[in-house]
């Protein structure tokens, strides 16, 4: 029986979704998934032809965080680690729309992967823990990052200390999930959210995500030059006249992201890359 891997992909119309697929121990993260993960999306960061990414996990749950089940390795914790950050980091920073879809419990770390995303779409069964406390654990995967930016520090503190396990209304009102769908519309609603962001403009959706990420620590001098930056670099591209000329001609238009300043040849002759 060939053993199936640790992560799955698929890509549908610009839409990469990828599967944790360790269901028998509920999608918990091993040395395995987490060095998948981290291939994974750094090979969606650099391909063109994914425009949203979707992550979600088999079997009925999310994930419940990282395998403890092996007991605690003999390798120092701070080299276990870099492989956590590097995950942390390629999510947050990947230029691309990305979803968590949550059916069942996302826990610790699994919760963290989710919240590192720029959706949440769960269903009325979902359940959410910051379990670390109870594993006599400090929060890791940037909970200590989001959460007080999410929820305030005060309910940062409550969710880390106290590990509660909070439901899917719960967790909407504390603004940590962004919709509850019922169960059986789950992957409708998640093909048509990621359907739209992939026919978004992908440089401009690449900004944008960029430029809301990075405000939250700058002052509005910062994010001001912030913003000048990234509309000189939607301008080089040829999206924009699309839209204009589609908004002129009352229909929707197709946006690709190509670069569409025109380059200049030995002879000085003008041409477009």
């Amino acid at each position: 029986m060939t053993q199936q891997p640790v992560l799955l992909s698929d890509d549908t119309g610009g839409v990469r979704t990828l599967t944790l697929n360790r269901p028998h121990r509920k999608n918990a993260i091993d040395q395995e998934l987490w060095d998948a993960l981290r291939q994974a999306l750094t090979t969606a960061g650099n391909d063109r032809s994914v425009r949203a990414l979707v992550l979600t996990g088999a079997g009925g749950a999310f994930c419940s965080g990282a395998d403890i089940s092996g007991g605690l390795s003999s390798a120092h914790p701070l080299y276990r680690m870099r492989t956590l950050t590097e995950v942390a980091l390629l999510l947050h920073e990947l230029p691309i729309p990305t979803i968590a879809r949550v059916s069942g419990a996302a826990v610790g770390a699994g919760w963290n992967l989710a919240l590192g995303c720029d959706f949440v779409v769960a269903t009325p069964e979902s359940t959410f823990s910051q379990i670390f406390a109870r594993r006599g654990l400090s929060l890791d995967l940037g909970g200590s990052w989001l959460l007080p930016k999410l929820v305030g520090l005060q309910q940062a503190k409550r969710l880390a200390l106290l590990a509660e396990t909070i439901d899917a209304a719960e967790a909407r009102s504390l603004q940590l999930v962004t919709w509850v769908v019922p169960a059986a519309e789950i992957d409708g609603f998640v093909a048509d959210l990621g359907a739209r962001l992939a026919a978004g403009a992908p440089i401009a959706l690449a900004q944008n995500k960029a430029l809301l990420n990075e405000g939250a620590d700058r002052t509005l001098r910062d994010a001001l030059a912030g913003e000048a930056r990234a509309q000189a670099v939607n301008f080089a591209t040829g999206d924009v006249a699309r839209a204009y000329a589609a908004f002129a001609e009352k229909r929707e238009p197709s946006f690709t992201g190509h670069w569409a300043v025109p380059s200049r040849d030995e002879n000085g002759s003008s041409n477009h890359a």
